[in-house]
């Protein structure tokens, strides 16, 4: 990995690179697409087994994070057997009781409290993160003392009655607790040192930023593709767990949620829509910026309205209880009665194994079997889209999805349920239905697959909608600004330095600050297209602190501008100096 480019790590949860989807595709673009950015990828995922799908680039560097699959939790991380070993011996009881049991009472009560305090938590799992790095997680965890901490904790809880919560039988305490320590095991994990920490959740991926914040005030942005806590409640709907599991997980995930929009410096959901649950946890406006997702348009290049042989329906999404698939098939069935011979294919992999067989004993007990048909992942989305006379999307809910945004691109119509941000990606150039009305979405279909016109014209609209507001250049250009923006901003001293070294790092504050000031005049001016504008202001920001690790990206942003202008041999020259300043660091 390069030492002089800015270092972002980008942490995930689930997706990337080791699921694809949505979240995947766009962190994908991100590591592979900003040339001027090292990305440090932590992946918190379940299995530690799974195959990665995704190939970084050698400039990205990637530390995995499995949170279920291991005899010890520190297997991910290569300790020498020494280390482990000396861990274990200094983890007596007499530090658990003195040194943990403070700690996690304190968790505890956070975690089963409706009321949350996001700074008290923030504080506890930092010195727990501190704590790990010299005692053993797994001898601390498994201790008697804990266990006694714990169970009393909750029952003193559930007597007083203050927590509401319901009492739990033996199973709830050991299950409750054993995710208390899967999931907290990334507090076990050291942090790399960045510019820029950068979760693509409000969840338990956020811990990783938010110990960087807290260790070395690294700035922490926080990208919204969905609301998680709403998904997790959506989720928990679907879970046969007891009254106390189900009270208990998802106060465990308010609480990740709530420290999570607490310290981000800026919250970037990927649509509007987001932003009314955001402000309703208490993220202000100015710390909140939309940041639509886009795609690559050379991808679906020579993309056109084409009419199949066969009435075709297209859906692209994981089988997902949240993608509604179940009401595609019923959708499908009724459809089928005014157009006999009409084929809805599904493009997607198997997320939730269950729900798939729960989806193929719908399609065999409404005889679906030769009309539905379950393509699984495919690696051509373009070609996918192209089998289709339009695309449909049956979730109840989404933030942003590609999904629409590619169809759009490909110059197909699209209908989908009214979820999320997918009306501010179609505007007027397709079709919307409320969510869980198969009848709606089957008549709206059936409208549109009787009247080609329509269809072409929507299909034209969309195209031209998604060029104009959702490419690939948009993402990462909005990203690019985000990342300098945040990487810029001043910091305050650690209260520990030493005297000479703060007047020192004043004065760099003092450089840094003004740098930022003419960084954001530049991104001003280019919004506007005030392109010779933006380039003075560039300019400026370089002079004044020209050792600041954001001036080589600062020379490429140049670079950028004069290429757009036209003016390529002024854009070769910025490139040159570009690299003249990387091998003179070298």
């Amino acid at each position: 990995m390069s030492s002089n480019n800015m270092k972002v790590m980008l942490t995930t949860e689930g997706t990337y690179p080791f699921h694809p989807g949505g979240v995947s595709t766009w962190c994908d673009t991100l590591v592979k697409k900003m040339e001027s950015v090292d990305f440090v990828v932590y992946s918190v995922l379940m299995d530690p087994f799974v195959t990665q799908k995704y190939e970084l680039p050698p400039s990205a560097s990637l530390i995995k994070m499995p949170l279920w699959g291991t005899e010890e939790p520190s297997e991910h991380l290569g300790t020498p057997f020494s280390t482990e070993y000396l861990a274990k011996k200094r983890t007596t009881s007499d530090v658990i009781h003195d040194e943990f049991l403070p700690l996690f009472r304190q968790l505890i009560e956070d975690i089963i409290n409706p009321v949350k305090r996001p700074e008290k938590l923030a504080d506890v799992l930092l010195q727990l993160h501190l704590y790990f790095q010299h005692y053993e997680y797994k001898v601390t965890f498994k201790s008697q003392e804990t266990w006694e901490a714990y169970k009393q904790v909750i029952l003193e809880h559930v007597a007083e009655g203050e927590s509401k919560l319901s009492k739990p039988d033996i199973y709830g305490l050991i299950q409750s607790l054993g995710w208390v320590y899967r999931f907290l095991t990334i507090l076990n994990t050291p942090i790399p040192d960045v510019h820029v920490c950068h979760s693509s959740a409000a969840a338990f991926c956020g811990i990783p930023c938010l110990l960087a914040k807290l260790k070395n005030n690294t700035p922490f942005l926080l990208t919204e593709h969905g609301i998680y806590l709403r998904e997790q409640y959506l989720s928990l709907a679907n879970r046969e767990y007891s009254s106390f599991l189900t009270t208990f997980l998802i106060r465990l995930v308010h609480s990740i949620t709530a420290i999570n929009y607490k310290y981000a410096d800026q919250v970037s959901p990927v649509c509007e829509y987001n932003t009314r649950w955001e402000y309703e946890f208490g993220v202000s406006p100015s710390r909140t910026r939309v940041i639509y997702n886009g795609v690559d348009k050379n991808i679906f290049k020579g993309s056109s309205f084409q009419q199949q042989k066969v009435p075709t329906v297209v859906t692209v999404s994981r089988i997902d209880p949240l993608k509604d698939i179940e009401m595609l098939i019923r959708t499908a069935a009724i459809v089928k009665k005014t157009i006999p011979d009409v084929k809805f294919v599904i493009y997607g992999s198997v997320s939730v194994p269950d729900y798939y067989e729960k989806c193929l004993e719908l399609r065999k007990q409404l005889k679906l079997e030769d009309t539905v048909t379950f393509a699984g992942y495919t690696d051509n989305i373009a070609q996918a889209y192209q089998r289709g006379d339009l695309v449909a999307l049956t979730s109840i809910s989404e933030a942003f999805p590609y999904s629409v945004v590619e169809a759009m691109m490909s110059e197909k119509p699209v209908i989908s349920t009214d979820v999320g941000g997918v009306k501010e990606a179609l505007g007027d150039t397709g079709v919307l239905v409320p969510p869980r009305d198969d009848r709606k979405m089957a008549e709206e279909i059936i409208n549109l697959l009787k009247n080609p016109e329509l269809r072409a014209r929507l299909a034209e609209e969309a195209k031209e909608r998604a060029l104009n507001h959702f490419t690939l250049e948009k993402v990462l250009e909005n990203h690019l600004k985000t990342y300098i923006r945040l990487a810029v901003k001043p910091k305050s001293s650690q209260a520990e330095v030493k005297t000479s070294v703060k007047s020192v790092a004043h004065i760099d504050q003092k450089r840094l600050s003004r740098q930022n000031l003419w960084v954001q005049k530049a991104f001003s001016f280019k919004e506007f297209s005030m392109f010779k504008e933006a380039i003075m202001a560039l300019r400026n920001a370089i002079n004044e602190y020209p050792q600041s690790n954001i001036v080589p990206v600062l020379l490429l942003e140049i670079a950028e501008i004069y290429h757009q202008l036209g003016e390529l041999d002024q854009s070769l020259q910025e490139v040159e100096k570009y690299k003249l300043l990387l091998n003179m660091k070298d």
